[in-house]
């Protein structure tokens, strides 16, 4: 079964955005239909990608029965199942954090360096992760490999933790490098930190946060890991030209961009435009081969790579209700702290919506994108 063709899954991240994946992929499963195995051999996620990467390797048996959990999951999620709400916490961390600005040297012990608990997304893995299944479904050949990855902060190394056929050896590039694990919810943990929202998780003798802050490439590891197909699948709209020159001749500001706006800018950036880069990158390196003889082409080191990328059609920012009424009255008050309001910074709050007013809307996009795309993804797969 090694020898077979293997179709790879990329999933990247977004935080609360990656519910959009799983209406995809349960899109995918009820075309499939009822017990199939995974059509994915390769499984690959960044941040929140790394959560719906992780369950459907391990359910790569059952892809059906994986899609259906991996959206109820996604569901039912409340904001207090992924980070503590409670005035307690977020006053503790918050006047530690003040303390620390105002008074410097003076403070003593280890440095805030997170807004957010997580302990409840800890546990919630632990819970529903079934991460030793993976084991068997690389032994029974249903799954061929499955990775996710994450920032070490000691070094600003991208690292990709991987499990597959003994046959794979792991790489090493200038700034990212990969390692044969077991899989832990600590790798997948840390793959979803969100920087400075979400404390660093400790692996071995390092601090790692979440994988898209180095990941410029997000498609490599699978195809690193033997895909020789691709379904990749964003949480962010694609802009056309046109689209980008209409915003940026008729949207203004009248005001200075408050913290929240510019904290989901650069969230937009670290985590969504990686995929765009890289598909680009991908398609042309696909264009050009297609222009050399087979031939010559055999002779270097590059082959065309089948690639198909699945977006939103809509700006997910924009969907579920008010966002900000989504979170507890302490989390409302830390955002608006950062100049978040019903109308500012939805896009930083996208990140941090993890409530079943703001995900069911997702879920159900993706799920019509999945299906609008099904003719598509399933000439993909059967070419495989």
């Amino acid at each position: 079964m090694d020898e077979a063709p293997s179709v790879g899954l990329v999933l990247t991240g977004g935080g609360a955005r990656g519910a959009y994946q799983a209406g995809v992929l349960r899109a995918i499963a009820q075309r499939l239909g009822p017990r199939r195995p995974s059509p994915f051999r390769v499984v690959t996620g960044v941040s929140a990608g790394a959560v719906n990467a992780a369950f459907v390797a391990a359910h790569a048996d059952d892809f059906d029965m994986a899609t259906r959990r991996l959206w109820e999951l996604w569901a039912s999620l409340r904001v207090s199942d992924v980070y503590e709400t409670g005035p307690v916490e977020l006053s503790r961390t918050g006047l530690r954090l003040a303390a620390e600005l105002s008074l410097g040297a003076w403070v003593h012990g280890p440095r805030t360096n997170h807004l957010l608990d997580t302990r409840p997304l800890r546990r919630l893995l632990e819970a529903q992760l079934d991460l030793p299944s993976i084991a068997r479904r690389l032994e029974d050949g249903t799954l061929g490999a499955v990775a996710v990855s994450a920032t070490n902060y000691g070094t600003g190394t991208s690292v990709t933790f991987f499990d597959g056929a003994a046959r794979l050896a792991p790489w090493v590039r200038t700034s990212r490098l990969s390692t044969r694990v077991e899989l832990t919810p600590a790798h997948v943990l840390a793959s979803a930190a969100l920087p400075i929202f979400f404390p660093p998780v400790r692996i071995g003798n390092g601090y790692f946060g979440d994988g898209c802050i180095r990941n410029g490439t997000p498609l490599s590891a699978a195809i690193r890991l033997g895909a020789d197909r691709l379904l990749a699948i964003g949480v962010r709209e694609l802009s056309s030209p046109e689209s980008t020159r209409w915003k940026n001749e008729t949207a203004f500001l009248t005001d200075q961009p408050p913290l929240a706006r510019i904290a989901g800018v650069l969230l937009n950036a670290v985590f969504l435009d990686s995929l765009e880069t890289d598909v680009e990158r991908a398609r042309r390196i696909n264009d050009t081969l297609g222009h050399i003889p087979l031939g010559e082409r055999r002779a270097l080191p590059l082959r065309r790579l089948p690639l198909m990328a699945i977006r939103p059609s809509r700006s997910l920012s924009t969907l579920g209700t008010d966002l900000l009424d989504s979170f507890s009255p302490p989390v409302q008050h830390l955002l608006r702290g950062l100049g978040a309001s019903r109308d500012t910074g939805r896009d930083l709050m996208s990140f941090l919506a993890f409530d079943q007013s703001y995900t069911e809307p997702l879920l159900k996009l993706g799920l019509e994108d999945g299906l609008a795309h099904g003719g598509a993804v399933d000439e993909l797969l059967s070419a495989a």
